[in-house]
């Protein structure tokens, strides 16, 4: 597909601002997928001119260092790393991220705890950390975060009540000037992402789209579950008790999700019997996930594991390089911006 200049050069204005902030060619993040967001899939996303983010989830200090400089080897261009929260070890793995000089750091689920946000900033990295509300879009950019992203409800993985496109509504025109925003959840063509653009976005990430690259390291199985998949099989975790908030998982509708509902009632029972405290009782429904998406990204065990997938799933439908995928979206991109031009 071949972009006319007009459209490609109104596109490059408006990633402008995400590329110099990134230090990528386009403004386009790969989504921190457990398990798929290794060396690998980093480092082709970097090398094609986006923005590569391993996924450093469950991992200790001692593999998130081997990861960074197996990456490192594979890529000289600019790439992050997403850290969790609630990951006990959080400021060993901030220490290992600076020790590498990584030069963008992506904080998820929930507010930076106490002191993280000054170690990552210390060292010169860029913080980016997930908004999935106005009034805590504003919370982060005041405590000093570097850019944001806006992940709706129809994203793959762990996921907030609220649609895209309205949180985009909400948060776009309130903050948009004062930090890069980037958007996230349900993108998987060109066009929703000039959509995006115009509205202020600096960039977006997308995850789904890229599970079936060529050099993602998915298992064969895992990949065949999403090029046969639908939109509508990317459904939501259920909540079994209010007691525990369990944040709420897309994934594709398989066996693995009634042992989540299982696995929920078994820890919910340990909290009646005084057994664990909620941080262990969400721990261990963290690595729950954790262990299950393993089963079904390296083992191909798609009956069992967890298929994390967002709802762009159906517009997944080959396996293809990372830079035709980055072609593509880019020419869809242009060609929308040339259309409005017109």
């Amino acid at each position: 597909m071949t972009t006319n200049s007009i459209g490609a050069e109104r596109l490059a204005r408006r990633m402008a601002r995400g590329t110099a902030f990134l230090g990528s060619e386009v403004a386009i993040l790969c989504g921190a997928m457990s398990w798929v967001s290794e060396r690998n899939l980093v480092a082709a996303m970097s090398n094609a001119g986006g923005f590569g983010l391993i996924a450093c989830g469950a991992m200790t200090p001692e593999l998130l260092d081997r990861e960074i400089a197996a990456t490192k080897a594979l890529t000289t261009r600019p790439f992050g790393v997403n850290l969790i929260t609630m990951h006990p070890q959080l400021m060993d793995l901030i220490e290992v991220c600076n020790r590498h000089g990584v030069t963008h750091v992506v904080l998820a689920g929930g507010l930076p705890p106490a002191g993280s946000l000054d170690a990552i900033k210390a060292n010169g990295a860029k913080l980016i950390c997930f908004a999935p509300a106005l009034s805590l879009a504003k919370k982060l950019i005041r405590s000093g975060v570097d850019a944001l992203v806006v992940e709706g409800m129809e994203a793959g993985g762990h996921i907030g009540p609220v649609s895209t496109s309205v949180l985009a509504q909400e948060i776009l025109p309130e903050v948009s000037e004062q930090v890069p925003v980037f958007v996230a959840g349900g993108i998987g063509r060109g066009e929703a992402i000039a959509g995006y653009l115009d509205m202020g976005a600096a960039g977006v990430q997308l995850g789904t789209r890229f599970v079936c690259a060529t050099e993602s390291i998915a298992h064969p199985a895992f990949k065949k579950a999403f090029l046969r998949a639908s939109a509508r099989d990317a459904i939501a975790s259920v909540q079994i008790d209010p007691r525990l908030p369990v944040i709420p998982v897309r994934a594709l509708k398989n066996a693995g999700g009634e042992l989540f509902t299982a696995k929920q009632r078994e820890v919910a029972q340990l909290l009646d019997e005084g057994k664990v405290e909620m941080m262990e009782a969400q721990l261990q429904i963290e690595h729950y996930w954790a262990g299950a998406l393993r089963r079904a990204v390296i083992d191909g065990d798609v009956e069992h594991g967890s298929l994390m997938a967002g709802q762009s799933v159906g517009m997944v439908t080959k396996e293809e390089p990372v830079a035709e995928i980055l072609a593509a979206l880019m020419a869809e991109a242009a060609h929308a911006l040339e259309k409005r031009a017109a």
